[in-house]
């Protein structure tokens, strides 16, 4: 392993400790039930980069992947009591095939016309699921969590460390895929996708790769959601707000590198958490237009640009 590769995985192993270690001291739940959301955000914003950042494919159907990750978990507890580890295994797998669908169908296509099908990807998935009664329909369903399992004392602070779990695999799994040929080729691809070809890049090929982590990581991040909430609608789960703050939280951080999307999903996902609580909920929205434009503007690399741009010519990767 490089240096790198060990500094990475002793961070991993720090953050997760300290993730435990805070689920056993800590009594107000309130952090584990904050702290959640902004994992959770972080899982997102870090799998829409493999398409969204590093090929350069721009997807507003986050929702949708998300949407199908919080109803595979209703339907696997609803009918078979699934324990949590299974629903996010299968939504998982239900995001790659998602993935895997739209990107067969859509990923021919290039620039807006690829994001607008997103958009409607994600109009029909939940289309699907609002008259799909069985889990609830246009009114939701409520659900009931079973017993927590040991070291942890309550339900919110198992699934914060799950979601710690999710983050880390997450990252770990888009850091190998730009650290490999499969990065390499989605970046050119990004760059030059017609150069990208000539030169024998399996683009299509790339993209679809892509398009099935990306989808397979973000169905996983939604699969813990419906008993976070212990209750799952189709209004919730497939809000376009979800798309738009991962997007606005990738662009924020920057997308040329993993460890953009996971410094914009906690700037924006704690201010968030922080306005909610001081202000209002319904700021977040304001907030995030705001800083995306603010960033779009001043900043369109996001903050790696700010931190390369004040470094030396020297020093810059």
């Amino acid at each position: 392993m490089t240096r790198n590769n060990i500094a990475f995985w002793l961070g991993a192993i720090v953050f997760l400790a300290v993730a435990l270690t805070m689920t056993q001291l800590v009594r107000n739940e309130y952090p584990f039930f904050a702290g959640y959301v902004i994992l959770q955000f972080i899982v997102l914003s870090v799998a829409w980069t493999i398409l969204g950042g590093y090929a350069g494919y721009v997807n507003f159907g986050t929702n949708a992947f998300f949407g199908a990750g919080v109803y595979t978990a209703v339907f696997l507890a609803h009918t078979y009591e699934a324990p949590l580890g299974v629903q996010i295994a299968m939504a998982a797998v239900v995001g790659s095939l998602l993935g895997l669908t739209v990107g067969l169908m859509t990923l021919r296509m290039r620039g807006i016309f690829f994001s607008i099908a997103t958009i409607a990807l994600a109009i029909i998935v939940e289309t699907t699921v609002t008259n799909w009664r069985f889990v609830g329909g246009a009114a939701g369903i409520q659900l009931q969590r079973p017993p927590v399992m040991a070291p942890f004392d309550s339900y919110v602070k198992m699934l914060f460390f799950v979601q710690a779990l999710l983050v880390v695999s997450s990252v770990a799994i888009t850091r190998g895929i730009q650290n490999s040929w499969i990065g390499r080729g989605l970046h050119a691809l990004r760059d030059d996708e017609l150069a990208a070809e000539c030169t024998g890049v399996p683009t299509l090929r790339l993209k679809l790769v892509a398009c099935v982590i990306s989808g397979a990581l973000i169905a996983a991040g939604g699969a813990p959601a419906a008993m976070y909430l212990q209750y799952a609608d189709p209004g919730s789960a497939f809000n376009l707000t979800t798309s738009v703050s991962v997007l606005a939280m990738a662009l924020i951080g920057g997308t040329s590198h993993w460890i953009g999307p996971v410094l914009g999903a906690i700037l924006l996902g704690t201010t968030q958490q922080l306005l909610a609580v001081t202000i209002s909920s319904e700021v977040n929205v304001l907030v995030l237009g705001i800083m995306l434009v603010l960033f779009v503007v001043g900043a369109p690399k996001g903050i790696i640009g700010l931190v390369r741009r004040s470094k030396p010519p020297g020093e810059r990767a």
